[in-house]
């Protein structure tokens, strides 16, 4: 019986896409501006940095200018990191700074949730105010 209980543990663990099901890690798709942000692993943690964007795509050496703080409006958008520190899972994690180069708006803490349909809920909140976006895999 022990035997039996071990090799059906081991076939589970064996399963293609049992232990990645949860995994973010990959590409994912915005939803705004043709944005895609490489979700990775950093450590302990994870973070996401820019890869592409419509307005990139025109001008690859866009600057970050609408930035609250000026002394950060001369970073490049490409891989600027703008997730930072998320951890948990295998559904949710937390942490932050969050940042979106669209807007120039940060937060000091973030949420991740996955979703199905490979889908993942992206919230950002400063004090008690959030917002949230949903965010598609693509790689």
């Amino acid at each position: 019986m022990m035997l039996r209980s071990l090799t059906l543990a081991a076939a589970v663990v064996a399963m293609p896409g049992a232990a990645s099901a949860a995994d973010i890690t990959g590409l994912w798709a915005t939803g705004s501006e043709g944005g895609r942000v490489e979700i990775y692993r950093c450590g302990a943690a994870l973070c996401g940095k820019v890869v592409d964007a419509a307005r990139l795509r025109g001008n690859p050496d866009l600057r970050d200018v609408r930035n609250s703080d000026a002394k950060l409006r001369q970073r490049r958008i490409k891989g600027l990191v703008v997730l930072r520190g998320f951890t948990g899972g295998p559904t949710e994690w937390k942490g932050g700074p969050v940042y979106d180069p669209e807007s120039g708006d940060g937060a000091s803490r973030g949420y991740l949730k996955l979703l199905g349909g490979g889908k993942l809920e992206l919230k950002g909140c400063v004090a008690f105010i959030c917002r949230s976006k949903v965010w598609t895999r693509i790689g």
